[in-house]
């Protein structure tokens, strides 16, 4: 059966729906393919972990890390989890994800619903798969933002022993107030309280595990001169870019532009990949970009390469185009 097919009849589901069965299929796959392997492509040491291709899967797919085995049978070459939170919580009451056919978009306005920090690593300790994983943590919702470091730092806590790198999710739309973590003083008392923490625990586990940011798309150029400026003097290890967008210009005038949450897939990916142009030029090569949002095709993720990211990311784009797109873009970076 063609995933065409099967799409065609997920689409019939409610959202979530559908990503559940998604999920339960891929469970299944992962009961078959015992040893999967990486999709064929060019392998990169990056961050110091090397990586068997560019592509991996970004967060938000997979928050509780409860499908990984399944999810490496696609062949990625490393898998994002998350966004998870120190404490379990529900999210955003329903519907809260919305599919914009026609733009090969969706619209999500989830709010982190996770099962907390020790649910993930319950269903990490179940998991055979043994490649690069990344863990994206975030703060609980109702955790005022002047608490939000403590959040961020014992998620890092428990979740450093068992990842190949970690994100720092400051940029979801979804949590009231949390995008403000990505400017001024606010960053920088954020990235040195993670950045100690993260040196403490590399000497209480023999371990050196990567630190990377992840930003919004829709910062314009003064802020993004501010937070290169200061992720560089952190001393940070890595940035993705980009998170899910606020903009609805490229899907005016759709019955569901006006749904609140962040836009992702097709109409995403030139704002993405022009600010992540943009960011590279700041970092210089400096700093290693992972580059997401809206990559539907093998020329997209080349874009994005060529706009300078080392590493790419999809999500929406695996909706819409099933497993295929992995090895596709495997193959041509």
């Amino acid at each position: 059966m063609t995933y065409g097919l099967i799409r065609s009849a997920l689409f019939a589901l409610e959202p979530e729906t559908a990503h559940d069965w998604v999920l339960r299929g891929v469970d299944l796959l992962g009961a078959v393919v015992r040893d999967p392997q990486p999709a064929p492509g060019r392998r990169i040491k990056l961050l110091g972990l090397e990586f068997p291709n560019r592509i991996g899967l970004a967060a938000g797919l997979d928050k509780d890390g409860a499908h990984i085995d399944g999810l490496a049978a696609l062949g990625f070459g490393f898998i994002e989890v998350g966004t998870v939170t120190p404490r379990p919580q529900p999210g955003n009451p329903q519907p809260r994800v919305f599919r914009l056919a026609q733009h090969g978009a969706l619209i999500n306005r989830l709010g982190f619903n996770n099962g907390g920090v020790q649910g993930l690593l319950a269903n990490l300790a179940c998991t055979r798969w043994c490649g690069i994983l990344g863990i994206n943590i975030g703060k609980n919702a109702d955790t005022p933002l002047d608490r939000a470091n403590d959040d961020y730092l014992a998620a890092l806590e428990s979740v450093y022993p068992h990842a190949s790198y970690v994100t720092v999710n400051i940029s979801s739309p979804n949590t009231k107030g949390l995008r403000s973590l990505q400017h001024g003083d606010e960053l920088d008392a954020l990235l040195t309280a993670l950045r100690h923490r993260q040196h403490s625990l590399a000497d209480a586990n023999g371990r050196y595990v990567p630190l990377l940011v992840k930003i919004a798309p829709d910062l314009d150029d003064a802020a993004l001169d501010d937070i290169a400026r200061r992720l560089l003097a952190s001393g940070i290890d890595g940035v993705i870019a980009t998170n899910t967008t606020l903009d609805r210009s490229a899907v005016a005038g759709h019955p569901l532009a006006g749904e609140a949450g962040g836009l992702s897939g097709r109409p995403l990916f030139e704002r993405s990949t022009e600010r992540l142009a943009a960011l590279a030029r700041r970092l210089d090569g400096a700093l290693p970009i992972i580059g997401v949002g809206g990559i539907f095709s093998a020329a997209d993720a080349q874009a994005k390469v060529a706009a300078g990211a080392s590493l790419v990311q999809a999500y929406t784009g695996l909706i819409y185009r099933g497993p295929a797109l992995v090895g596709e873009v495997a193959a041509a970076i």
